[in-house]
């Protein structure tokens, strides 16, 4: 399946302006941040000025490195008269964090492959069947007739591997992602390198802590769900760098019969993060939305107020509703 052509009107956006904030979610990963930096270098070799902006925090290993090249706070003295904002890997702006506070009012673009979020914006480039905002960054790069340098190459499968499970996640309609991932490596990207990044360099605290929140994990639904959570002590102990939730999904996702995973963690005495997987058949974006929460149908977040017991609480309650409607349609 091929994604959807880049609209005329955002090649039209970013050729109208001189200079762009380049803006992505916050708590990024590595598809946020690889679409922002290769974009960002993309619109340097058009001739433009581009400021990179994030509301952290970066707590994934495999992309503390590109930090610093983002700003919390937005630069003074940028041309306003020229200027516009460029939105990745989110579709509305209550999800780029405490940034969205300081934005000035200018030309908004946004370009996503999540559904969520209301029809904000001058330009839109949406496209849910899309498998990472790379991809859609990547196709924006060549509607202009040109192709990734090599940084950008790599910026762009680091972003596809990502948010694909290094392409686990492919179903028979994956041969445009691994199309688009050979013409990348053509350029220079290394799926060795990347596959290092994502997976390798974890420390031994990763893998003890992995094994406390397995222990921890109990089954819902007859197992078709399983629910796990990190505390604010875990945090102390290991240390906020210390979380592989890629690996930690991959894992629970292997267990037979299930069909959704949950991982909450306790953030401060009366926040928490909530971190969803799918293997298929349940629409977790569509769950954690009913939360204000984001993401698409495989895999979605969000953050709620409460102690661990009362978000594990309103989660399940949320989750039988939806094994409900399931069991009702695999009845008919």
């Amino acid at each position: 399946m091929s994604i959807k052509p880049v609209p005329p009107e955002l090649a039209a956006f970013i050729a109208g302006h001189d200079a762009f904030l380049v803006i992505g979610h916050k708590e990024p990963d590595g598809d946020c941040i690889g679409s922002q930096l290769a974009l960002a270098s993309f619109l340097k070799r058009l001739g433009k000025k581009s400021f990179l902006l994030s509301s952290g925090p970066f707590t994934r290993t495999e992309i503390l490195q590109y930090e610093h090249a983002f700003l919390d706070r937005v630069p003074d003295g940028i041309p306003l008269s020229k200027a516009a904002l460029i939105v990745l890997d989110c579709s509305s702006l209550s999800r780029v964090g405490r940034i969205a506070d300081q934005l000035p009012s200018l030309p908004l673009a946004f370009i996503d492959h999540h559904a969520a979020g209301e029809a904000a914006g001058d330009v839109r480039y949406i496209d849910p069947s899309a498998p990472s905002v790379t991809r859609l960054v990547q196709a924006l790069i060549e509607a202009f007739g040109a192709v990734p340098n090599r940084e950008e190459a790599e910026l762009l499968l680091f972003g596809l591997c990502t948010d694909t499970g290094f392409f686990r996640h492919l179903d028979t309609a994956g041969s445009d992602a691994l199309l688009s991932a050979a013409r990348l490596v053509e350029q220079g990207a290394s799926p060795k390198r990347i596959f290092s990044m994502i997976y390798g360099g974890k420390s031994l605290f990763t893998r003890k802590l992995m094994g406390e929140i397995l222990s921890r994990t109990e089954p819902y639904f007859d197992g078709r769900l399983l629910v796990s959570y990190v505390t604010e002590e875990d945090h102390r102990r290991y240390g906020i760098a210390s979380r592989d939730s890629d690996m930690l999904y991959q894992l629970l996702m292997t267990v037979a019969g299930v069909e959704a995973a949950v991982v909450i963690r306790q953030e401060s005495e009366n926040n928490c993060t909530v971190g969803f997987r799918s293997r298929d058949t349940v629409d977790v974006g569509s769950v954690a939305s009913q939360f204000g929460g984001g993401g698409h149908r495989l895999a979605a977040g969000l953050s709620m107020e409460g102690r661990i017991e009362e978000v594990r609480e309103r989660i399940l309650e949320a989750f039988d509703r939806v094994f409900v409607t399931l069991s009702n349609d695999e009845a008919y």
